[in-house]
């Protein structure tokens, strides 16, 4: 893998580089700082194109957010509504995840081939598949990604869900030893303390959050069983996202719009093919490992065709979840496509602490002093980061004047 500093070159459909932007979005709010040499040496193109950076970040970033805070209203909506004509009946919630998956994942490869054929410049640009070399990386991705979400949903069996928050909060780690453990990248020293202090701050924010809500009665302990499932979890969150980034790296020029429809096609056959098998693997070892709970031998699929049935209502719900999610891998692939799965995984693991604050702003909630830590550690992290990224930039670009 091609690597330059540690930063990985990835390059648009036309085979222009584009180095990762981590931090870039401070640099046009940071334009009052005053003017040094490296400044004086860049030309009005290098601005231009550092202002046309920064915007395809805020839209990303504000593309993701819109996305994910609706889809997860709806995610909420669904899982948590109780479906029963009257309170005299059984309590009945959708409880199908890999359906709402599968539909996720079959709307993103919809749009994701849409969006293909809108950057296409004529017939036959931007292939799906453009080498057969490629098509196993990406079939790793795929698998990673779809065979996350059942551990997940298996460790909460059997770890409270305070653990479960903590560590998926911790998710910078895995991606950024993955990084450098598999397939050798190396940072700069401060990119490692930046992780450092983003993770810790939104772990004490979680922490505390969760613990002032948490009911003193009823809480489970962590197994070591349900660890290790947490462990395997985070291990293929990690190898998606840095796996993905390798991809561009290496398959060069290979946008964000064709992996998209790429992964979300051979996701949904993954998917697709474990609900038709689900019913004979829930009897093997391997539905008794991750836990499996199948109390009709119908399997999940059907199970949930006639729970939308009996409740036509959720299956809206469920449709416009799968429309949210598709729309918010757009901009997810974008962003990685542009910046790196390290600058993604940081909006995405701070969309929920920023949440949280727009709620505390909204309501009039009050943030506890380690809250306030919390919050300071992040964009501390996130300042310290932008500010030494955009001096980095400036320096090899003043370098390459020079040379």
């Amino acid at each position: 893998m091609s690597t330059t500093n540690g930063d990985i070159r990835h390059r648009t459909q036309h085979g222009t580089p584009l180095k990762q932007a981590n931090g870039i979005l401070n640099e046009k709010l940071n334009g009052g700082i005053q003017a040094g040499k490296n400044d004086a040496a860049l030309t009005p193109h290098d601005e231009a194109k550092s202002s046309a950076n920064t915007f395809n970040l805020l839209i990303c970033i504000g593309g993701i957010y819109a996305s994910f805070l609706t889809w997860g209203l709806l995610q909420e909506r669904i899982t948590t509504t109780n479906y029963a004509p009257t309170p005299q009946h059984p309590r009945e919630v959708f409880a199908f995840p890999v359906v709402m998956n599968t539909m996720q994942s079959f709307f993103a490869a919809l749009l994701g081939y849409a969006y293909v054929l809108v950057s296409r410049q004529k017939p036959g640009d931007l292939p799906i598949y453009p080498s057969r070399r490629i098509v196993w990386p990406l079939l790793l991705v795929a698998a990673t990604s779809a065979l996350s979400s059942p551990f997940g949903y298996a460790s909460l069996a059997h770890v409270d869900y305070l653990t479960f928050l903590l560590a998926k909060s911790c998710k910078l780690l895995p991606v950024m030893f993955l990084h450098v453990t598999l397939y050798g990248k190396r940072y700069p020293f401060y990119k490692y303390a930046v992780v450092a202090m983003v993770t810790a701050g939104v772990a004490i924010f979680t922490l505390h959050n969760s613990a002032a809500k948490r009911k003193k009665s009823g809480a489970e302990g962590n197994s070591l069983y349900g660890l290790m499932l947490l462990a395997i979890n985070l291990l293929f969150d990690g190898l998606t996202n840095s796996t993905q980034d390798d991809i561009y790296a290496r398959f060069r020029p290979y946008t964000g719009q064709q992996m998209m429809c790429a992964l979300n096609v051979m996701s949904t056959t993954i998917t697709v093919t474990y609900l038709l098998l689900s019913p004979s693997i829930a009897q093997t070892g391997i539905g008794h490992f991750v836990g499996m709970d199948m109390t009709k031998s119908s399997g999940e699929l059907w199970d949930a065709l006639d729970f939308v049935r009996r409740h036509p209502v959720v299956g809206w719900d469920v449709v416009g979840f799968a429309i949210c999610g598709g729309l918010g891998q757009v901009f997810i692939f974008r962003t990685l496509s542009l910046f790196g799965s390290l600058l993604l995984v940081t909006v995405t693991v701070t969309r929920k602490m920023l949440t949280m604050i727009l709620s505390v702003l909204w309501f009039g909630h009050r943030l506890s002093g380690m809250q306030w830590l919390g919050v300071a550690l992040v964009f501390g992290g996130v300042g310290v980061e932008a500010e030494l990224s955009k001096r980095e930039k400036k320096a090899k670009e003043v370098g390459k004047k020079k040379s």
